[in-house]
């Protein structure tokens, strides 16, 4: 059972990247920033999260879930969890922490969760 990494896409809120460092710092979160995903399509933003084996949490749910389904066609994905705009950054922190906290890295392998449901 492997833990989760997650990777922050360059549409995610940074408050919720910081609320969930600051919250619990044992999670590994790395910014969008950090990865330098400003300006790449869907599919590199995949590329990158899969070849780093980190979860993708994201906003976008009007591009990612096309783009997650394509992807997954030719090669596996440790997943994406898209979570809605509509959260608090409280709320998505807490959500973040209880998923990293119950599941482990193969329970998201190629799938796709929003959040809330």
């Amino acid at each position: 059972m492997t833990i989760i990494r997650f990777q922050a896409d360059a549409d995610l809120k940074q408050a919720i990247v910081t609320g969930t460092i600051r919250r619990q710092p044992n999670i590994d979160f790395r910014s969008a920033n950090e990865a330098q995903l400003e300006g790449k399509k869907d599919s590199e933003v995949l590329e990158i999260a899969t070849q780093e084996g980190r979860v993708l949490v994201t906003h976008d749910r009007k591009t990612m879930p096309t783009e997650f389904a394509t992807f997954i066609m030719t090669q596996a994905s440790y997943g994406v969890l898209i979570l809605s705009q509509n959260l608090s950054i409280g709320e998505a922190i807490e959500t973040l922490i209880l998923i990293w906290e119950v599941s482990s890295t193969e329970e998201f392998i190629n799938q796709m969760m929003s959040i809330p449901f």
